[in-house]
């Protein structure tokens, strides 16, 4: 029966061989004639202020750019400081978030009010954990534009310190790199094919107005993904792209802080509770079963476990993560799995910056 889990892991191999070889990665700079708003949704992030402000006021290439941040109602110093952060440097202006009606969600209301107040033709959100290369914003409309894409989801490298970041974040790029064709996704209409990242992303303004802006995913936990899967729906197109090189992210620095973050999105990124229990079968038969099999001397299992990790070698090589992270996939596998439960546990418990969700 070992030979079973053989077929849909060659084809998860054979995925991950095609995106290795084809995603997409800005590289090109070019002067952006295109009018570019960057906005920033902010709340509790005084931490963060300086450096993501010395990130984008380095940025070149951009002939026409504005910067907007938004004060969501913070409790900390952080309307403090990127007042004072920003004093003096031309296109940068800070707006104070409304109080957070009903129905919506504190980041998708911040970026609904950029949206409002920004006049560019090209929208950048950018997340205040989030730091890019003096090029990075030119290099990614370059791509944009050159491709004739309405939107990129320009991935960040993941910066994965401790035990419990090295086994789960290097996840969050292999999880589409091994199950689906990129090229394919870019000229798709099935909106369920979405991936998206929104720490990084970039749309033209016309399509995300007429996608019906962020109202659409008002109440999306997981907005980044049912922002493109409305925008793929309303007839455009775009793609996940490899943005490694060009910015970075510490989402979280312990397992504390993983088990909120994924604890208030997991239960919404499949769909359904049959999406969640089919994505946990998926994961404990391509994930730990081949270990189950190699240790009871299976050549099936061996070779299954071989091609599994060597998935994530490519993912990890292309995002620069740890290539040694990827022998532990069966333990992150087992720990996503849990991670997917408690999620549903803490169903309308979780905080996330101050807030219940």
């Amino acid at each position: 029966m070992s030979w079973l889990i053989f077929p849909p892991i060659l084809v998860m191999f054979f995925i991950c061989v095609t995106n290795f070889f084809s995603i997409k990665k800005p590289r090109d700079v070019s002067d952006i004639s295109n009018f570019v708003s960057v906005i920033v949704p902010l709340r509790n992030e005084a931490h963060n202020i300086k450096e993501l402000v010395a990130s984008l006021a380095a940025q070149r290439f951009l002939n026409q750019v504005e910067f907007i941040f938004l004060d969501d109602n913070s409790e900390d110093q952080t309307h403090s400081i990127i007042t004072s952060s920003i004093a003096g440097l031309n296109d940068f202006r800070l707006i104070q978030g409304a109080p957070l009606p009903v129905g919506w969600i504190g980041k998708t209301w911040a970026l609904a009010q950029l949206l409002e107040a920004s006049r560019g033709e090209i929208i950048v959100s950018i997340d205040a954990d989030v730091r890019i290369t003096f090029d990075a914003i030119s290099k990614s409309i370059t791509l944009m534009n050159s491709t004739g894409l309405d939107f990129i989801s320009s991935y960040p490298r993941q910066i994965a310190l401790t035990l419990g970041e090295r086994l789960i974040q290097p996840l969050l790029q292999w999880s589409w790199m091994s199950t689906l064709v990129l090229a394919i996704v870019e000229r798709s209409r099935f909106s369920s094919m979405a991936v998206a990242n929104g720490q990084f992303f970039i749309v033209r303004k016309r399509a995300l107005v007429q996608s019906g802006g962020y109202k659409c995913v008002k109440a999306a936990v997981l907005d980044d993904v049912f922002l493109a899967r409305a925008l793929m729906k309303s007839g455009f197109k775009g793609v996940a792209v490899n943005g490694a090189e060009i910015s970075d992210v510490r989402m979280y620095s312990s397992w504390t802080q993983i088990k909120s973050g994924y604890g208030k999105s997991l239960r919404y990124a499949f769909g359904s509770n049959f999406g969640a229990f089919i994505a946990v079968i998926f994961l404990f038969l391509t994930g730990v079963t081949p270990l189950i099999f190699t240790l009871i001397g299976s050549m099936w299992g061996w070779i299954s476990l071989t091609l599994i990790i060597f998935t994530r070698f490519l993912s990890a090589i292309r995002f620069r993560s740890r290539l040694f992270d990827s022998f532990f996939h069966p333990i992150s596998s087992l720990l996503l799995i849990y991670l997917i439960f408690y999620s549903y546990q803490k169903r309308g418990k979780i905080e996330w910056k101050g807030r219940a969700l």
